[in-house]
Order: C-alpha cells, then structure tokens, then sequence
C-alpha cells in the first residue's frame, strides 16, 4: 500500500485543507493519506481552538486515513524543529511519500534551497546568527540563501515556502526516502476575512465572534457541524483562557528556572520576565517585549513552554520522539496499522498504557490537561478522548 505524509494543524480544518488531501493523494497516487498534526498547541505557541480528537475526526471525515499527534516538544518550536519532528514521525510510519502546500509548486527550486542550508556550513552558521538576534524565520532563511543564490531568497519570505524547505532540510538530514510532493497554494496565509477559501487564523475570528452565518458558508456540513457542537458545549479554547495561569507562572519562577527554557538567546528572558511584571494579559505581555530582536511567534512559543515545565537540557537529551501517538483512523488505514505491528514500530493509543515512560510523553499529557483547563474541562483529557474511528 503506497502511502503519502501530511503534516498539518488544523486550527480549524477548513476547504484548503481538504483541497490538499486531495491534491495529496492525486499527486502521489497514493492509497492512504497518513497526517502528523499538532495535537494541543500550534507551531506559534498558541493553543488550539478545538480538541485535537475533534479536529483529527473533521480530518477523517475530509480526506485523511489515519491521524498521529505531532507532540508539544516538536510542535511549540520553530519551523526547523516543527519539521523535523514532523517528518521524523512520518518516517517511523513508513510513509513513501510527503505532500505540503507551498506558494511555489517549483520543486527543484524549493529542493536546490534546501540542499544550500543543508551542504553549505557557512549558510547555516549565518542561519543561527540571524535567528540568534531575532531574526523571523522566514527572513533569517532568505538572507542564508541570498549569500549564494540571491534569487533563492524571493522564494523563502513567503510562510508555506518556508516551511516547505524545512520539510526538504529534514528528509535530508533523516535520510528519509521519502517523495516530495507539493501543492501550490493561493490563498493567504493570514488573510482575516471569511471568504470562499477563508485561512485558519479569519475562520477563528469567526468563531470566537459567533459569525455562524459566515462560518456555514465557507465550511462543509460536518465540519460546521462540529465546530457548533463544540462552541455550543462549551468546548472551545479561547485565546486568553490561559492568561492567569501564565502571569502567574512566570511572576513566581525562579531565576534556575528561567534559565532552563529552550532555544533561549541573550536576553530574551530578562526581556519577557520584566514585562510579565506589569502586563495584565498574556497579548500585553508578548506586545509589551516584541521587537525586532524578540518577535511574536518566538516569544509566544516561551510563554507555552514556561507553562509545561519544558527545558532545553529535556529538548536535548529527546531530539526526535521514538513513537507514533495514534489520534484517529478509518479502516482503509488497517493495512498500515498492521504493517506497523509487524515492524514492532511503537504506537501509542492508550495513554494509560505503560509503555512509555519518555520525558516528551508526560509532557504531551501535561499538554492535554493544560489545553483542557483553557476549556473548562475536567484533567485527565488525553486519557479520555481515546482513538477517534470513523
């Protein structure tokens, strides 16, 4: 059975998502469509607005075969780490191929960029230094590119651009045989109106405003469905659900504590910490310390991370997770659950089980329990959710 990867979010699930499962499977004439999505927390630090058993089951229901968590230690980090846990676990699922929406469908040029950072040690040291004085990722990779190949660098200031050549960095530094394939994208990554092919970020504004009207006309019937079933009961994680808790936490850690959090560069924990002094919300908070030097997404990401206990010497001594946390599957994915079996490939899909004792996996449950209290719910959700079936 040739199966393709997808690595996703789905905060929510919306029709460019499914135009991409599609395009997916057509591309790759693939028999199963297997994706690795960001279970409670999103590449940018923020919590998912939904569950992550409710958005693995508007993926089912949409075009994927089989949904696997990416965990919080790989989904809250930058877009190098985020890709590469991604593609990790596409590669223990024995997948032949990888599908990922790009502004550009040019796949020798999005290759050539990759095999720059990847080959050319000079490229990725001016990586680091730019990302180290607060450089956006996307900007610190275009000036990486531009010391070789100045036209490369239009190519990387777009997001999915990006992040696509982070997935072709990682298939190389894995030596994954994995087949690329990517899938152009029109819409805007950030647009907030609610349109035909709306983006996540205007479909949450919708939502969190109560705009059902505009939300039934953009979505399918059972992806509208559910979102109104959830917001109806209560369900629905708001941006500033965790605001208290995380003043709180950063007010009260200690200065060992502070200098144990990931991907830390000079002064960026002196900058965040100050500021949690005065600010009365976790938006003020990230406002108040954001400068060119300290941007949103990377301050963001440390807020979520000073909120899970997560530790740069935890991050370093666990690079890559070691199992496939199962979310959800149709029975046309049987035949890769059963390949996986055979391979003694490690999956997880009770969390009660006691077969993993990782530091990632307390931390992905810690993950779940901090996401449920955002919505109100009662611990214990990643136990409780069990693997959705469709």
């Amino acid at each position: 059975m040739r199966t393709v990867g997808v690595i996703a979010e789905y905060n929510p699930f919306h029709p460019g998502h499914a135009h991409q499962l599609k395009e997916a499977r057509r591309l790759s004439q693939a028999d199963c469509v297997a994706v690795v999505m960001s279970s409670c927390f999103t590449q940018r630090g923020d919590a998912a607005i939904l569950s992550p058993a409710v958005r693995t089951r508007m993926a089912l229901e949409q075009g994927a075969d089989i949904v696997f968590a990416l965990p919080v230690c790989w989904s809250v980090r930058d877009a190098e780490q985020f890709a590469l846990g991604g593609v990790h676990l596409l590669q223990l699922a024995g997948v032949d191929a990888i599908s990922f929406g790009a502004e550009s469908s040019d796949l020798s040029q999005l290759l050539r960029a990759a095999s720059l950072l990847e080959n050319a040690q000079a490229l990725t040291n001016h990586l680091r230094q730019q990302l180290d004085q607060g450089l956006p990722y996307p900007a610190a990779l275009a000036s990486a590119v531009s010391l070789t190949d100045p036209d490369l660098s239009q190519l990387l200031k777009t997001p999915n651009n990006t992040l696509a050549v982070c997935y072709l960095r990682a298939i190389q530094r894995l030596q994954c045989s994995i087949e690329p394939f990517p899938v152009h994208r029109t819409s805007d990554y950030h647009a907030t109106s609610v349109e035909a092919t709306p983006s996540a970020s205007a479909l949450r504004h919708a939502l969190l405003q109560g705009n059902w009207p505009a939300l039934q006309h953009s979505l399918s019937p059972d992806t509208y469905s559910h979102i109104v079933h959830e917001a109806r009961s209560g369900r629905i994680h708001r941006s500033n659900a965790l605001d208290q808790a995380l003043l709180y936490r950063l007010r009260t850690m200690s200065d060992a504590e502070w200098l144990q959090l990931p991907d830390l560069s000079e002064g960026i924990n002196d900058r965040l910490r100050k500021a949690s002094v005065y600010a009365a919300s976790r938006e003020e908070l990230i406002q108040s310390a954001k400068t060119r030097r300290y941007p949103y997404a990377r301050l963001s990401r440390l807020c979520t991370h000073a909120l899970l206990n997560m530790t740069q010497s935890q991050l370093d001594t666990e690079p890559l997770p070691e199992a496939l946390w199962l979310l959800g599957f149709r029975d046309s994915a049987l035949p890769l659950l059963r390949t996986l079996k055979s391979r003694n490939i490690s999956v997880i899909s009770k969390v009660s089980a006691p077969s993993v004792s990782s530091a990632w996996f307390r931390t992905e449950v810690m993950a779940y329990d901090l996401w449920a209290l955002g919505a109100g719910l009662p611990a214990g959700l990643a136990k409780q959710q069990g693997v959705i079936r469709v």
